[in-house]
């Protein structure tokens, strides 16, 4: 049985080793422990919020556009049918990702700390990287820790790029998130 095993894997680690590594990171995403940083969903063309924006009212954000919305449904289809388990549902409190996480989850937290930095000072930037480190560092759940934020703060958390609805994965580490990789979603 072992050497079964060894030869299937062997011959799918040849074929594509792309593959295997996103198939033991879904693998290890089962068990839970992990940190899912999600960019929101595609929004409507443009860069930042429109002049005379206001954090509580969405007509005045740039929001989901329909390929969006249905990317963050998919999104959170991908998670359940592959029986990841996932824990709180964090998010910025921009329309953009709160409905992000609404329609992949279901449900949602809004927390300032993933507020867009993209505007902030660097103190106030790194204030914010410091409560996203203490709220990772507190998470002992069986299972995945998720939160919905921004491309700019997900590259001051973790260094990655992500595209809209990207997902990178992460562990929490002493004073920071050691990433273990990203899910591709597209395509599944």
């Amino acid at each position: 049985m072992q050497r079964r095993r060894f030869l299937a894997t062997s011959a799918a680690l040849a074929a594509s080793p792309l593959a295997l590594a996103d198939a033991a990171l879904w693998q290890g995403l089962r068990a839970g422990g992990y940190v899912l940083l999600i960019r929101h969903a595609a929004t409507d063309p443009g860069i930042g919020d429109p002049p005379g924006f206001r954090l509580g009212v969405c007509s005045t954000q740039r929001n989901l556009s329909e390929a969006g919305r249905r990317q963050a449904r998919a999104l959170g289809a991908a998670l359940r049918s592959r029986g990841i388990p996932t824990g709180p549902v964090l998010s910025s409190r921009w329309c953009r990702c709160l409905d992000t996480a609404r329609l992949a989850f279901g449900r949602v937290e809004p927390a300032p700390m993933l507020d867009s930095m993209f505007r902030d000072s660097q103190a106030a930037a790194r204030a914010k990287e410091g409560q996203v480190q203490a709220r990772v560092g507190r998470h002992r759940e069986r299972s995945n820790l998720v939160l919905v934020t921004h491309d700019v703060n997900i590259r001051a958390l973790a260094g990655e790029y992500l595209a809209p609805g990207g997902i990178v994965v992460a562990r929490p580490g002493p004073g920071r998130l050691d990433v273990v990789g990203q899910l591709p979603l597209s395509g599944d």
